[in-house]
């Protein structure tokens, strides 16, 4: 005897939003029926391991999953604790209700049980794919068994059953396929695996399903007998059980780790690095995360997306929550597992609390310690990181105005004229004792840099200089400013400090001596320069490019390059060799020949142009004066 019974009017509401908008992937009802099939279990282990009947083990249970493709019936499982007919009513009836949350809270002080399902809506998600929903009950301990009965919103029927044992059976009737939706899919063997792999991979308990394959026929293929098949049904376990992130580390070895990391991620290579990490207290969670050996095909544009996987007791939630990591470690691939996360009604999407903030706090700061230690422990490989995604790392620096610099300058590297790569620490380390600054230049390559002519005086006095090869590079230094108290200082900057006061009385003399030359040669280079002066750091080279303020030469030509470049330019200067004959020659022309020193202007200061390797005006102009110049 069975009557139908609608659902009360805010439950309805709820059911007819659910279905079309709590959800983003139909896909999720299986994860969530297998939850609740988990729920079940874990609450009968729980009763008679309490002294409620005779203790059950849980090798003894499972869930196990039927698709019929023929009657378009899917069918979940499991011999958990079941529902009597008035939990059928109170946990099916009332939507939003939920018994395993009242569970949870009436034993918070359970050990070894986790409970998923937390909001009573999960359920419900079988609707996104099913036109009607069959469940039949029977609780542990009972001799009766129900079934209730929806086609959705409309209501739902309870009536006597008919079952065998305890637990819980669930039949989907799946929908017609329509032009927007393959419903077909459902009922498929090889979607079933992928979805319980995807989501339900690491419920404790087995999750079977009779799977049809082929077999060779036996003594068919051999004796050069044809090879015939016959086809075979084996009772596969879709599911891995044990989340390798909850065992011990004593239990695994790196190939372990690796083979994991292949599979879940679809990477060829071993990773460069792992990080494993079970964290209790504030906020308790279990972590595995990776550093590949190689950047992925997208990593540097904007179609690459942060995240790591998120797991609640197991279940995955999220298959990329980019809150977990922050910009600069977005590299790193892997997967965090707790149960202390406030999730969303759909367990789709977490609410942004302050767990969540301070496992992300915690994850940054052991990808920190172990990027470390690896730079300790196996400079070869930390290198290798380094040259794969230092530039992130820069950038984390660049883009946060400097306010990361605490967390990340001790990670960077950089060539160095001492050969190798350098950390800013051991660079400081090694630094004279009358050295004032660290001294960098930039250039698009080692060998270019030492051919600077800036680099002469520097090196001359001994002093290592750092080479900044990347374009981020020495944006990443100016927003550092210093680094234990030394700041940067580029060997193009207006004063290295190297000078003597000797010598600096010398060069202003100089220069006042020859004011109207210097004026003379800014004028006729016509704003292109913003003063013409005399060197204090070059020793054979006649010329080089400087700049005064903020904007340099080379972070001129990055900015350039930029697709939305806005014309920034830096303060140009043109240095000349006072002990370099081109000088004599042109105070000699000044007194003879004032346009043939003008001329001298324009070939010098395209001259210095190439040094840096930047572009000039007017090539064929300086190739024809270049010959004028040779057939004299």
């Amino acid at each position: 005897m069975s009557e139908t019974k609608e659902f009360k009017a805010e439950s309805k509401r709820l059911l007819e939003m659910m279905i079309n908008s709590i959800y983003t992937h139909k896909e999720i009802f299986l994860r969530e029926l297998i939850s609740n099939a988990s729920d079940a279990m874990d609450k009968l282990y729980f009763k008679t391991n309490n002294g409620d009947g005779e203790a059950i083990s849980r090798s003894d249970m499972q869930i196990t999953i039927e698709a019929n493709k023929d009657d378009r019936k899917l069918i979940i499982s499991d011999n958990g604790i079941g529902m009597t007919k008035e939990e059928l009513e109170n946990n099916l009836g009332t939507i939003a209700q939920s018994g395993s949350f009242a569970f949870k809270n009436e034993n918070e002080k359970t050990e070894d049980v986790d409970i998923i399902g937390q909001f009573g809506v999960g359920f419900y998600s079988a609707f996104m794919v099913a036109k009607k929903v069959t469940v039949i009950s029977k609780a542990y301990g009972s001799d009766e068994a129900y079934m209730w009965t929806s086609e959705g919103a409309d209501g739902y029927t309870i009536s006597e059953a008919e079952k065998d044992s305890h637990g819980t059976t669930i039949t989907l009737d799946i929908k017609d396929n329509t032009d927007e939706e393959n419903y077909d899919e459902y009922l498929t063997p090889y979607k079933i695996k992928e979805l319980v792999k995807k989501y339900s991979d690491y419920i404790r308990y087995p999750i079977k399903m009779d799977v049809e394959h082929e077999k060779l026929k036996e003594g068919t293929g051999v004796d050069g007998k044809e090879p015939e098949y016959e086809k075979e049904i084996v009772n596969e376990t879709l599911n891995s059980q044990i989340p390798i992130w909850k065992k011990s580390k004593s239990e695994l070895k790196d190939e372990d780790y690796n083979q994991f990391y292949k599979d879940k991620f679809h990477d060829y290579s071993d990773p460069l690095l792992h990080i494993h990490s079970k964290t209790e207290g504030t906020a308790t969670y279990s972590a595995l995360l990776y550093i590949p050996q190689n950047a992925p095909y997208d990593y540097y544009s904007k179609n690459y997306e942060k995240g790591l996987q998120l797991y609640s007791s197991g279940v995955m939630i999220m298959e990329k929550c980019g809150d977990l990591l922050p910009d600069y470690f977005s590299f790193v691939k892997g997967l965090v597992d707790s149960e202390d996360l406030s999730l969303n009604i759909s367990r789709e999407m977490l609410q942004h609390d302050r767990q969540l903030k301070i496992i992300a706090k915690s994850i940054e700061k052991s990808i920190k310690n172990e990027l470390k230690k690896l730079q300790k422990n196996d400079r070869e490989k930390y290198e290798k990181f380094f040259e794969t995604f230092g530039t992130q790392i820069k950038y984390g620096i660049y883009e946060s105005y400097g306010m990361n610099k605490d967390e990340l300058q001790d990670l960077l590297m950089f060539k160095s004229s001492n050969g190798g790569s350098t950390t800013l620490e051991e660079y400081v380390s090694r630094m004279k004792e009358d050295q004032k600054y660290i001294y960098f230049a930039s250039g698009s390559s080692v060998s270019r840099i030492e051919s600077l002519p800036q680099t002469e005086l520097v090196r001359d006095k001994g002093y290592e200089i750092l080479y900044l090869t990347d374009h981020v590079d020495e944006f990443c230094l100016q927003m550092m400013h210093d680094f234990d108290g030394k700041e940067y200082k580029s060997v193009s900057a207006d004063d290295l400090g190297l000078e003597t006061e000797e010598e600096k009385e010398e060069i202003k003399k100089e220069e006042e001596d020859n004011k109207s030359l210097f004026d003379f040669l800014t004028e006729k280079l016509n704003g292109k320069v913003k003063a013409v002066k005399l060197s204090q750091r070059l020793k054979n080279h006649p010329v080089c490019i400087t700049s005064e303020g903020m904007l340099s030469v080379e972070m001129e030509k990055v900015l350039s390059a930029m697709p939305d470049n806005q014309g920034a330019k830096a303060e140009k200067v043109l240095e000349i060799n006072p002990n370099h004959p081109i000088f004599g020659k042109l105070k000699s022309l000044y007194e003879t020949d004032k346009d043939k020193v003008a001329e001298y202007a324009d070939l010098l200061y395209s001259q210095a142009l190439l040094i840096e390797g930047m572009p000039i005006e007017n090539p064929v102009e300086f190739s024809n004066k270049l010959c004028e110049i040779m057939a004299q």
